[in-house]
């Protein structure tokens, strides 16, 4: 399955296709020097693969995790290009999750204004989400993506098959945000997740999934408008996130959690159904008032309101603006105890 991101000069391809790892360089146009960036949670077997497919390849490594997406790792890379002589004539593949996507986009953006970059996510939630769309960042001070570009990949490669060595809660985890984006705006890719065995059908929600956020980019590449509907589940899952350090629920856990006070009470049960057949939670025993603080610290709260994404209805959505009084009655949909 192939589509493309149609942005003029920045347009690129997506293919997703089973076995797609053994044959990336067929797959692409990369001439000269290859840095295949990676962190120590990807199986080391995926980017010696991708390596043995060029002439002359480097793999960087860095330590899994959020606390490595920093402003220290990006400047290794940096100098990891200098020692080795890269120019922009050579590339970069981001082979990882949303981690090393965004910081391998950040570095090659950056290095002597711009180095061609490639996406091989080995997620579920990268593959459908964050490899597409050019969103590049590191974290600082505590805020997460603050310093970043706008820096689209020159193709993202999807190979299926990876997910393999992925335990079920990680697959749950990023088919949440395939789950969102079929609420917003595919009524039958969220019936395929009612009705359907969703493993067997993985491919084709990828597709559907990964189709939405292309329409989407194609039409709002900076995040000025409709853009915004990718962030729906996000303004109380973020808080929600925020205070869930004890608790470690994953980013699209709490995606989860925040998509329910935002839909009809019809479309709640039917979300809330979906959630539990994924085993994704739809509770949780969390301190409101310090999950609404962080949802008023984001940076998305403008004058005591927010404008956040409402589902009334599958396969459509509302933006309405709303008071952190309204956000907090919502909040009460997930809470216990």
């Amino acid at each position: 399955m192939k589509t493309r991101v149609n942005l003029g000069a920045d347009s690129y391809d997506i293919i997703i296709e089973r076995g797609a790892i053994y044959k990336f360089a067929e797959l692409t146009d990369i001439n000269g020097k290859v840095l295949i960036v990676t962190d120590s949670g990807v199986p080391k077997e995926y980017s010696e693969r991708l390596a043995r497919q060029f002439d002359e390849s480097f793999i960087y490594t860095f330590p899994e995790g959020e606390k490595s997406k920093s402003l220290a790792e990006f400047g290794k890379i940096q100098s990891y290009f200098l020692k080795n002589g890269f120019t922009r004539k050579d590339s970069v593949i981001a082979c990882g999750g949303g981690v090393v996507g965004d910081l391998a986009g950040f570095a090659s953006a950056c290095f002597m204004r711009g180095i061609d970059f490639y996406n091989f996510p080995t997620t579920v939630l990268s593959q459908v989400d964050s490899s597409i769309g050019g969103k590049t960042a590191v974290d600082l001070d505590g805020i997460k993506n603050i310093v970043g570009a706008f820096y689209q990949p020159k193709a993202v490669i999807i190979d299926p098959d990876v997910l393999g060595s992925l335990p079920d809660r990680q697959i749950s985890n990023g088919l949440a945000e395939a789950v969102k984006m079929s609420l917003t705006s595919d009524k039958e890719l969220f019936e395929m997740f009612e009705n359907e065995n969703i493993i067997e059908n993985i491919d084709e929600i990828l597709f559907k999934a990964i189709e939405i956020k292309r329409k989407v980019v194609e039409q709002d590449v900076k995040e000025s408008g409709l853009r915004m509907i990718l962030n729906f589940g996000h303004t109380i899952g973020h808080g929600i996130e925020s205070e869930e350090g004890l608790h470690g629920l994953y980013h699209g856990e709490c995606v989860a959690l925040g998509m329910i006070p935002m839909c009809s009470e019809n479309v709640r049960k039917r979300l809330i159904s979906v959630l539990h057949k994924l085993n994704l939670p739809t509770e949780i025993k969390v301190n409101s008032d310090k999950v609404i603080s962080a949802v008023i610290h984001d940076k998305k709260m403008r004058d005591n309101t927010v404008n956040a994404v409402m589902v009334n209805d599958i396969g459509s959505f509302e933006i309405r603006k709303m008071t952190v009084n309204e956000i907090e009655q919502r909040l009460s949909a997930v809470i216990v105890g």
